[in-house]
């Protein structure tokens, strides 16, 4: 047994307002290169879940710069369909998730002959033999004609690891989703800043880290991209929304809902494969959201308002200047909007 050093979460820490010579969020550029060949305008990646990421998600979120992942819980001929529905509206870059055992060679294939130039190997233990494999297969098959994202990974051991197997961007988080019980079922997990900021100390420049789970609000994007993320992954902040796949719900009392759930659910597990095996995720619903460009274009103002309060114009300058200090519960609360509690 091992004892480790205290780890951080996002409420833990806030970032030092600094001097500032920023007129106008206009001055302030997000943009991040996933690769050589893809540049997105802004550093939010939808999750591929089936309650979060389809054909129209993706569509949404290259319109507003970012990039969708379309799920993969479902057929190759299905996802195959939501790839092309995306792709053939013109937008820029989509994304496509796939396993790593039974037929995730043929379905990448498949969909990267669709026009998804992102294959996102998707499994909830990313620092595993299966792998190791599936990412060296890929790129034995695409070599550099593919973006090859891999994950989850929690410590800086899982990143270097996926990096050195020829991963390209490296999903970074083990837990920490709003829907996830990872942790209560296994015990095992990272709080999700602590995991960025010990990955970030190993980060190669050609191998992307994207802070993924426990993002709840653009202050938390800020964090993540601060202390090294090139790009945050969500999920909950986007399910609910128009473009977010199902249907919605209409309760009795007038007001719209929609589901949202764990891809480790028992629901999930059945509706797609029939049968269920660990049950690390719930399966909610949630107010309906309206369009997903406007929770986009409000998390877009948010980052761009964070790197002007540290006095910066884009992420690269954030990483270097930005300057972190530990908050206590008191300072937490103060941090809240709290006169609702005064009474």
């Amino acid at each position: 047994m091992k004892l480790i050093n205290e780890a951080l979460t996002y409420d833990d820490v806030l970032l030092v307002p600094q001097y500032s010579d920023i007129e106008s969020r206009k001055e302030v550029s997000i943009d991040n290169s996933l690769s050589e060949d893809i540049l997105l305008n802004l550093p939010i990646i939808s999750a591929p879940m089936d309650t979060v990421t389809g054909h129209e998600m993706a569509i949404a979120m290259s319109t507003m710069g970012g990039l969708g992942i379309i799920h993969r819980y479902n057929s190759i001929a299905a996802q195959k369909k939501e790839v092309e529905r995306a792709f053939d509206q013109g937008i820029s870059v989509v994304g496509a998730a796939v396993g790593v055992t039974e037929d995730f060679e043929q379905r990448a294939c498949v969909l990267f002959d669709a026009g998804a130039k992102v294959i996102c190997i998707d499994v909830a233990h990313g620092h595993h033999l299966l792998v190791e494999r599936a990412i060296k297969t890929l790129k034995d098959i695409f070599g550099d004609k593919a973006h090859i994202m891999a994950g989850n990974i929690a410590t800086p051991e899982g990143y270097k690891t996926l990096a050195n197997w020829g991963a390209d961007s490296i999903r970074c988080n083990v837990g920490g989703g709003s829907i996830c019980s990872t942790r209560i079922q296994t015990g095992h997990g990272m709080p999700g800043l602590q995991t960025i900021i010990d990955c970030a100390k190993h980060k190669r420049s050609k191998t992307k880290i994207i802070a993924d789970g426990g993002i709840r609000n653009s202050g938390d994007m800020v964090k993540a991209l601060a202390a090294g993320a090139d790009f945050v992954m969500i999920g909950s902040l986007l399910a609910g929304t128009d473009q977010s796949p199902g249907e919605l719900i209409y309760n009795k009392s007038g007001t719209r809902d929609k589901v949202y759930r764990g891809m480790a659910s028992k629901e999930a597990q059945f509706d797609w494969r029939g049968k269920y095996s660990s049950n690390e995720g719930i399966s909610t619903t949630i107010p309906h959201k309206g369009n997903a460009k406007n929770v986009l274009e409000s998390l877009k103002n948010g980052i761009k308002s964070g790197l002007s309060y540290s006095g910066c114009r884009n992420i690269i300058e954030l990483q270097e200047n930005a300057l972190f200090v530990r908050q206590t519960s008191s300072g937490l609360a103060e941090s809240h909007t709290h006169i609702l509690g005064i009474r």
